[in-house]
C-alpha cells in the first residue's frame, strides 16, 4: 500500500532490498561529535538572541530577572537534552519526539505530532527564521528606511530553495556548512562578549544599578517571557532527529549535549550582559534590533559587521532546522503515517530528498501568507505540548521498564522537573491571559483525527496514490529505505 504501517514485530533492521535483494539503501552514517555539537548549538543560535532580549526585558520588567530567564531557560534546555539522550540510547531511531511518542504510547499520539509537526510546526519554524534572515540579509541595501516585504520574502524563499539544494545534494555538505557556520556565529558572539566586557572595564554599569526593580511576577508573564527566552535555545533537542545517522550515538548523543548547550548558555548571558553594558534598560526595549543598536554604540563604522553576523547566524539556525525538520517527515512516512514516497531516498546521494521537498514546499506557502509576528509563542505552546508528553514517556520507562538496556542514564529527578516546567508553560498563558489562536492550535492539532481513522487507521487510499507515488519515483530517483536503528 502507499501509507504503509510496520509491524512491531519487524526487525530494526529490516528493510526493502533494491537490485532483487543483493543491496540495502541506507542513510548514511555521517554525523560525529563536532557535526553534532554544530547541529544543536549551530540550529539554536539563530534569530533569538538577536531579537529576543527586549522582549524578555519587556516581559520581566528589570535587567536582573530577565538574565534569570536566560539562566534558567538554559539550564532547562540542558536538562531537557539530558533526558532525551536517554530517549535516544532506548531507543536508536532517528525522528526524535515523533519517535519516541510512536513507541511508548502507540500509533495515534504520534500521528497527531507528526501532523502538527510536519504541516505546521517544523515549516512554520523554518519560515520565521528565513524572513529574518532576509530581514538582515537586505537591510544594507535600504540605508534609512524599512525593506520592502516583496524583497524581504523573495529573499526568504530564496534561501529556502539554496538550502533544499544543499540537503538533497549531500548529507556531508549539510554538516559541513553547519560546522563552517557554527564557527561563524560563535565568532561574531565573541566579538559581542568581548565588546560588553570592555564597556564594563571601562565602568558603564548603569543598567545593572538596582537591577531588581520593577519586577513582573504574573504567572503569564513569566511564562511569556520563558516562551521568548526558550525560541533562542530552540534546537536542543535536534540531534535526536539523526539518530540514525550519527557515529556511535550512545556516545556521541550525550558528549554533544554536555558540550554544545552549556557552551550557548554561557555566551548567552554574556552576550545579554554587553548589550545591557552598552544600553540602558529603556533603550533596549526601544530597540528593534538589539544586535544592531549594539553595533551603532559600540563598533561605530564597523556595525555593518553585525547585520552580516546575524544574516549568517540565522542562515546557518536555518539550515540546522532544515535538517532535522525533514527526518521527521520522513520517519512518520517511514512508519506509514505520511505518504510512502516521503520515506524514501535518493539512489545516488543517498539524502530523504522527497521529504525535504516537501518540508521545503510548506515554508514557502508560509512565507508567502505570513509573517514573523507572535509565531514565537505559538511555536513554543504546540513544542512544549509535546515535550512534555515525551518526558512522561521516558519516566514511564524509567520506572515500568528499568530492564531496558541503556548505556547512559540521567538521575530521574530531571525529567521530573523537565515535565513541571512543561506543564507550566503550557497552562501559565492560558490561565493568565487566554487567546482565541491557542484554541485554532488545539483545534488544528486534533484535525488530525480526520485524517487518521480513514488514512491510517482503515487504509482507505485512492487508487490513483499507488500509480502517482510510481511516477514520483521514478522521477525524483528515489527508493525505500531499510531501518538502521542498531
Amino acid at each position: 500500500s502507499t501509507m504503509r504501517k510496520r509491524k512491531t514485530t519487524d526487525s530494526p533492521h529490516s528493510s526493502t532490498d533494491l537490485s532483487e535483494g543483493k543491496e540495502k539503501l541506507r542513510l548514511k552514517q555521517e554525523v560525529g561529535l563536532i557535526s553534532g555539537v554544530s547541529l544543536i548549538a549551530g540550529t539554536m543560535i539563530g534569530s533569538g538572541i538577536f531579537m529576543s532580549p527586549e522582549w524578555v526585558l519587556h516581559h520581566m520588567g528589570s535587567t536582573a530577572s530577565s538574565l534569570l530567564i536566560w539562566a534558567a531557560c538554559g539550564l532547562l534546555a540542558m536538562f531537557g537534552a539530558l533526558s532525551y539522550a536517554e530517549l535516544g540510547t532506548i531507543i536508536k531511531e532517528s525522528g526524535g519526539e515523533y519517535i519516541y511518542i510512536l513507541r511508548i504510547f502507540g500509533s495515534f499520539p504520534a500521528f497527531l505530532f507528526a501532523y502538527t509537526s510536519v504541516i505546521l510546526v517544523r515549516p512554520a519554524g523554518l519560515a520565521a527564521v528565513c524572513l529574518s534572515f532576509a530581514e538582515y540579509a537586505v537591510a544594507p541595501f535600504y540605508p534609512g528606511c524599512s525593506s520592502p516585504q516583496v524583497v524581504i520574502k523573495c529573499t526568504a524563499a530564496a534561501c529556502i530553495l539554496l538550502l533544499t539544494i544543499i540537503n538533497c545534494l549531500n548529507v556531508r555538505l549539510a554538516t559541513s556548512i553547519m560546522n563552517i557556520f557554527t564557527a561563524a556565529k560563535l565568532l561574531a558572539l565573541l566579538v559581542i562578549v568581548v565588546g560588553g566586557l570592555v564597556l564594563l572595564a571601562k565602568g558603564q554599569t548603569q543598567s545593572f544599578q538596582n537591577a531588581f526593580q520593577k519586577i513582573c511576577a504574573g504567572i503569564g508573564a513569566v511564562g511569556v517571557a520563558f516562551y521568548q527566552g526558550l525560541w533562542s535555545y530552540d534546537g536542543w533537542n535536534n540531534l535526536n532527529y539523526v539518530t540514525e545517522e550519527l557515529k556511535k550515538p550512545e556516545v556521541t548523543l550525550p558528549r554533544a549535549v554536555m558540550i554544545a548547550i552549556p557552551l550557548v548558555t554561557c555566551l548567552y548571558l554574556l552576550v545579554n550582559v554587553s548589550y545591557l553594558a552598552a544600553m540602558t534598560p529603556s533603550e533596549l526595549l526601544s530597540s528593534g534590533a538589539v544586535a544592531v543598536t549594539w553595533g551603532d554604540k559600540v563598533l561605530g563604522s564597523w556595525a555593518w559587521l553585525i547585520s552580516l553576523s546575524v544574516a549568517l547566524s540565522t542562515f546557518g539556525s536555518s539550515n540546522g532546522t532544515f535538517f532535522s525538520g525533514g527526518r521527521v517527515c520522513y520517519i512518520a512516512a517511514r512508519e506509514g503515517h505520511m505518504p510512502d514516497i516521503l520515506s524514501m531516498a535518493h539512489v545516488r546521494c543517498l539524502t530523504p530528498s522527497p521529504a525535504l521537498l516537501f518540508t521545503s514546499a510548506v515554508s514557502l506557502v508560509m512565507i508567502i501568507s505570513g509573517s514573523f509576528t507572535s509565531i514565537v509563542n505559538f511555536f513554543s505552546f504546540i513544542a512544549w505540548l509535546f515535550y512534555g508528553m515525551t518526558i512522561s514517556g521516558l519516566l514511564y520507562l524509567k520506572i515500568k521498564k528499568p530492564e531496558l538496556p541503556r548505556s547512559y542514564k540521567v538521575p530521574i529527578i530531571i525529567p521530573i522537573i523537565v515535565l513541571m516546567a512543561a506543564v507550566y508553560l503550557v497552562l501559565a498563558p492560558i490561565i493568565d491571559q487566554p487567546q482565541i489562536e491557542i484554541l485554532y492550535i488545539v483545534l488544528f492539532i486534533f484535525s488530525g483525527i480526520i485524517l487518521y481513522f480513514p488514512l491510517v487507521r482503515f487504509k482507505c487510499h485512492p487508487r490513483c496514490l499507488q500509480r502517482v507515488t510510481l511516477h514520483l519515483q521514478l522521477f525524483l530517483e528515489v527508493a525505500p529505505t531499510a531501518r538502521d536503528a542498531n
